[in-house]
């Protein structure tokens, strides 16, 4: 017979009661004493809408790196970063990078879009019908974009891309969602919009509220070309000298290292043409309390590098869909809400400031592990920090 975790209805659920049952439930089963589950420092009234059957929480230790200097439009000053990791080496490689930059200046940080998407896809007879409803969207977009925003207070729809294909038409709907990350948000207001194209258009046979063009938690490149999230770059000028000694190579051998880097991506099919972007995103998600399976999109990166007229290193970094949040969410959680403190970006009005932040970390650990790939440092650095076995 199939033993059922405890619980029951509603809020009673998160009691310390019913915590309690879970965690003698796990005992029973399974012969583990969950006591460093059990040790966690919130109320639990915090958790309706960040998780169920609520049986304890994940330690995961916090490193602090910095001063990063982001000279950003929204990010300005120098700030000390939470990372959280179990990955040895992860910490101190990102503060070497932060050392260099600081020294060369800081960080020149830029959000040049923003766009969360749902992508509903309709079906029809044929494809010319398709076509015609293509039609009738453009059309009737104002009308769309009221239906959808009725549902909402922060969410815009700005526009709907088409992609018509065999007797389909799958829509991608882009809104900006305020300092929220969105999905849900933007999965609500197209469903009433798509709703309302229903009743409204009847040579719709059926439709799929996803037709899986958003790309929800997948890397895909329509959302490196069109953005989800935030698209921001962070780019900095690095002294010849400065760079040559923390790589202990000449600038034209880092240069052709790029390249090949380069190369390398384009031939593995990688979302990206850098090093490790997804380390410091998913040690500062952990920390923040971001939807940490956004990762998958939110470590899409390009890198472009070249030598300045002056001689010295140009760097940077585009990521092209940043999925942050720093309102709702696990944004609110006790340890993640302080980390967001540390920042500066707790609550609304800071979505924008954390993307920055995050783009010049991330650029940071670039700098950091493509130098020591090249210096010789990449293995023994490991050797000594990285190694937790006797």
């Amino acid at each position: 017979m199939r033993a059922t975790i405890p619980r029951t209805s509603g809020l009673k659920d998160y009691s310390r009661e019913m915590v309690a049952a879970r965690q003698s439930f796990i005992l029973e089963k399974t012969g583990v004493r969950p006591e460093h589950m059990a040790a966690y420092s919130f109320e639990l009234d915090l958790l309706p809408g960040n998780i169920e059957h609520f049986s304890g929480v994940a330690q995961v230790p916090i490193g602090l790196a910095g001063p990063l200097r982001v000279n950003g439009e929204h990010a300005q000053g120098d700030f000390y970063i939470p990372l959280a990791t179990t990955e040895g080496t992860l910490v101190a490689s990102y503060n070497r990078g932060m050392k260099i930059l600081y020294e060369s200046g800081g960080i020149t940080t830029t959000v040049s879009q923003d766009a969360m998407q749902r992508a509903p896809v309709f079906i029809f007879d044929n494809a010319r019908e398709a076509r015609e409803f293509g039609s009738w969207v453009a059309n009737h977009f104002e009308t769309i974009k009221a239906q959808a925003e009725s549902t909402t207070q922060v969410g815009r729809l700005q526009n709907i891309e088409q992609y018509p294909a065999s007797k389909m038409m799958y829509l991608r709907f882009n809104y900006t969602t305020g300092d929220a990350a969105g999905q849900n948000m933007v999965g609500k207001a197209t469903f009433t919009a798509c709703e309302w194209i229903k009743k409204n258009y009847p040579a719709v046979r059926r439709y799929a509220l996803s037709g899986n063009m958003d790309t929800d938690k997948k890397t895909s490149f329509v959302n490196t070309l069109r953005t989800r999230g935030k698209r921001v770059t962070a780019e900095a000028v690095i002294p010849k000298h400065l760079m040559e000694n923390i790589a202990r190579t000449p600038l034209d051998i880092l240069i052709k290292q790029r390249q090949i880097s380069t190369l390398g991506s384009f031939m593995a099919g990688a979302n990206n043409n850098g090093s490790h972007s997804a380390n410091g995103i998913t040690a500062m998600f952990i920390a923040t309390g971001q939807d940490v399976a956004n990762v998958a999109e939110s470590s899409a990166a390009l890198v472009y590098t070249e030598m300045t007229p002056a001689g010295d290193y140009y760097f940077s970094i585009t990521l092209p869909s940043l999925i942050v949040a720093t309102y709702g969410g696990g944004t609110g959680l006790p340890t993640q809400k302080e980390c967001l403190e540390i920042l500066g970006c707790y609550g609304k009005g800071k979505v924008n400031k954390l993307a920055e932040i995050i783009a010049a970390t991330v650029l940071c650990g670039e700098i950091s592990l493509g130098s020591a790939v090249l210096a010789g440092d990449w293995v023994t650095s490991h050797d000594r920090y990285g190694r937790n076995r006797p």
